[in-house]
Order: C-alpha cells, then sequence, then structure tokens
C-alpha cells in the first residue's frame, strides 16, 4: 500500500520553493519574515481565502499605520507577489496592485576630512583595515565580512566579490595604500593564506555584519562626525568620490555591481563637482557692493528685527 506524501508545512514549502529558484539566503529570510507578519495579521484565515481587497488593506496599513517606508512595503510586496504568482499560480490577487511609490532619500556621503578622521580614529588594526576596505573598494557590509583571503590579488589590486547581491561575481579595486596595513595586519593576527580574511570569535567562522556596524558607530563620535553615517556611508562615499575625480559613471556601476545605471545615477545628486562651480547671486551682489551696510553683520537693532 502506497502512503500518501506527509504534506510540509506552510514555511517549509515556501523556504523550499525559493531554495529550488536559487534565491538567496538574505532573501529567504526577509521573505519568510514578510510572510510571518501578513500571515498573522489575517489569522485565522489561510492566504488562499484572501483577495485582492485584503492584500490592498494590508499594504495600506503597513504604509499607514505602522508608517514603514517604501522600501519596507516593496519587500513586503515582493513577498505576497512570490506567494501568489509562483507558489500559488494567482498571479490576479496581486498583480493588480500598484508598487508603493520609493522614497527619494539622497544617500549620506562623508568629506575627505571625515574619512580621514574615521579611519584615524580606530585604533584596533583589525577593525581599522575592515573600514579601509569598505571605503577603498566600495563593497557592501555583506560582501566585505565573506572576502577570502584568495579573493585578494595585490599585483593586480584587484578584489574578487564572489556571489554578490544576486548572485553576481565581480571584480573592484583594492587600493595600493592599504598594503602596509594589511601586512602589519596579516602578521599581527596570523591570517593564513586562505580562508576568511576577517575571521569571527569562533574558529572557521567570517566576522558578523552586526559587529562591524557597531564598530563603526562606536567610532563616529571619536571622528566628530554628526551626520548619521553606517557602514553603507562608506560605499555611498567611495562612489561620490570616484564621480568627483572622474571616473566614467558606467565603471562605477561596474564596481559596486549595479544592475541598473539608474541605482549608480543618484550620486551625481551629492556629489559637489557642480555645485562648488555654481556662484551665488548673493555672492555677486556682495561683489558688487550692492548689499545694504551691515548686512552680513549682526547689526540689527533687535531681536525681532533678526528674526
Amino acid at each position: 500500500m502506497v502512503t500518501e506524501e506527509k504534506k510540509l508545512p506552510f514555511y517549509d514549502t515556501i523556504r523550499r520553493e525559493m531554495i529550488v529558484r536559487n534565491y538567496s539566503r538574505s532573501t529567504i529570510r526577509a521573505y519568510l519574515s514578510c510572510l510571518r507578519s501578513f500571515v498573522r495579521y489575517f489569522k485565522p484565515r489561510h492566504p488562499r481565502e484572501l483577495t485582492s481587497d485584503d492584500i490592498r488593506d494590508y499594504l495600506v496599513f503597513l504604509l499607514d499605520m505602522k508608517c514603514f517606508t517604501s522600501g519596507t512595503v516593496n519587500q513586503a510586496y515582493s513577498a505576497l507577489k512570490f506567494l501568489y504568482n509562483d507558489l500559488y499560480k494567482k498571479p490576479l490577487a496581486i498583480g493588480a496592485l500598484p508598487r508603493p511609490k520609493k522614497d527619494r532619500k539622497l544617500p549620506v556621503v562623508l568629506n575627505d576630512l571625515e574619512i580621514m578622521r574615521l579611519l584615524t580614529s580606530v585604533k584596533n588594526l583589525k577593525h581599522r583595515a575592515m573600514l579601509m576596505v569598505a571605503y577603498g573598494s566600495g563593497v557592501r557590509v555583506g560582501e566585505l565580512v565573506r572576502v577570502r583571503v584568495e579573493d585578494i590579488d595585490f599585483s593586480r589590486r584587484q578584489l574578487f566579490i564572489r556571489g554578490a547581491k544576486g548572485k553576481k561575481d565581480r571584480y573592484t579595486i583594492f587600493p595600493e595604500s592599504i598594503v602596509p596595513t594589511f601586512r602589519e595586519y596579516w602578521k599581527s593576527y596570523k591570517v593564513g593564506r586562505s580562508g576568511w580574511l576577517f575571521g569571527g570569535q569562533k574558529p572557521g567562522e567570517h566576522i558578523s555584519k552586526e559587529t562591524i556596524q557597531t564598530i563603526i558607530r562606536n567610532n563616529l563620535g571619536a571622528a566628530r562626525i554628526t551626520k548619521g553615517a553606517s557602514m553603507h556611508t562608506l560605499r555611498h562615499s567611495f562612489a561620490t568620490h570616484l564621480l568627483e575625480n572622474g571616473t566614467d559613471i558606467r565603471t562605477i556601476q561596474e564596481l559596486l555591481g549595479h544592475k541598473s545605471i539608474k541605482t549608480t545615477e543618484i550620486y551625481t545628486h551629492v556629489t559637489t563637482q557642480m555645485i562648488s562651480k555654481i556662484r551665488s547671486p548673493l555672492d555677486d551682489l556682495a561683489t558688487k557692493n550692492l548689499l545694504p551696510p551691515n548686512a552680513l553683520t549682526s547689526g540689527s537693532k533687535s531681536h525681532k528685527d533678526r528674526i
């Protein structure tokens, strides 16, 4: 007698289907988290029973009541699209719903002096080496923690990034100026010829992304940086400074591993290359001596006048 195969639990089925489609581990974790929240919201109703209006109400709830960013809601949208399109074969359940419009936020960028103050404020050799790679090569945090010793080509000054976002390999630059620091790091930490470049506390493991984020947070104050910076800020700064120094934007796109040039073009909005060449009309008035006397001083008669 042939017994019927036992059905997998809901989340195990979803995980298995994403693995079959070769989704990255980070995407699988993110989608499962989104779907757990979705299921809890409609409990005890099963997702198969829900309509397009139900899904629309949930997305409105995330945006309006939970005040989630459009990026977070778009991730939930993508998870639901996978569930209904790929798993349930019900594209109409979500296909007619528009994606939330993305927020247009410019990236935080550190200037040259802030970068130098940050690097010199980090006294731990290993931590400083990590920040130097992050800024000097423009890698993502998840890529940085997974760099292996054999990924560095010192002779060609290249760093190989394996299995990056979208499971794509690429090369980026490895700065020549970092070599002396790395020689000292190699010797002090007894780094071998293979394995993780930045090992974690346990043997065979790499350092965690959370540890690196904590390192930069702890050193921003010492570097007298008040901007809302993070490890990803070093990647933004890498791209912006390359653009300001005349590097072609298509080359920057390749170094960063962006799928679309539109993603890279955001750095044209934060570069000071064009803004610094523009002369303010107020400066023109000052040059022509057309400003009234004491206009640029605190010579007003009262606090009310100054307001």
